[in-house]
């Protein structure tokens, strides 16, 4: 079943691709990282393993993931089609493959921002919860893009989802401090701290 559904996504996947308009050499690098992403999966994954629902911790349903990343990050990146399927095994139960798909990924794109926020997410959601490891992943992201508010918003969202609501609020805030007004993703933040019951943060002028 693991197998089927990870073929399946691929052809999912390009499909859209080719529906959005995507041709030419900007389709044959999205084919080439789906089937980057399935060789890792197979060296590294067990279609096999019986999976186990996701069981939902505090703070859990603050945001779906793949909504909080596009609106930090947009639809169309060299990561999205590994975190489309780390996040599908995610979905499945399959949280420890949803790991190794991103480990293999950083493992060959060591420079990606993403990647690294991708898998902090995914062992956030393996362990139920913020480990080390997560940790170190959102630094990486963070040292890899300074200034970029998607791994300290994502990092707050491991909070959250490991039940420290005052600990997202704070980090949440100190993004809104210096959001300009009209970022696309200031709304998503807010949403946040609202969610989580804290004080609301003036606006960056």
């Amino acid at each position: 079943m693991g197998w089927f559904i990870l073929f399946a996504l691929i052809a999912v996947s390009l499909g859209l691709l080719w529906w959005f308009g995507v041709r030419g050499g900007l389709l044959t690098a999205s084919t080439a990282a789906l089937l980057m992403g399935a060789s890792g999966y197979a060296l590294q994954g067990n279609p096999d393993l019986r999976g186990a629902p996701a069981q939902r911790s505090e703070g859990g349903d603050v945001f779906p993931l793949t909504d909080a990343r596009h609106a930090f990050f947009g639809h169309f990146t060299p990561a999205e089609s590994w975190l489309r399927m780390s996040e599908a095994l995610a979905h499945d139960g399959k949280s420890e493959d949803a790991v190794g798909i991103l480990q293999n990924a950083v493992r060959r794109y060591p420079g990606d921002p993403q990647l690294w926020i991708g898998l902090g997410n995914a062992l956030v959601d393996h362990s139920r919860g913020l480990t080390p490891p997560a940790e170190l992943a959102y630094r990486r992201a963070a040292q890899m893009a300074p200034g970029h508010p998607g791994a300290p918003f994502f990092y707050g969202l491991a909070l959250a989802r490991s039940g420290d609501r005052a600990g997202a609020v704070a980090v949440w805030q100190d993004i809104l401090k210096t959001a300009p007004a009209d970022a696309e993703w200031r709304p998503l933040v807010e949403q946040g701290v609202k969610t989580l019951g804290g004080p609301s943060s003036p606006q960056h002028r």
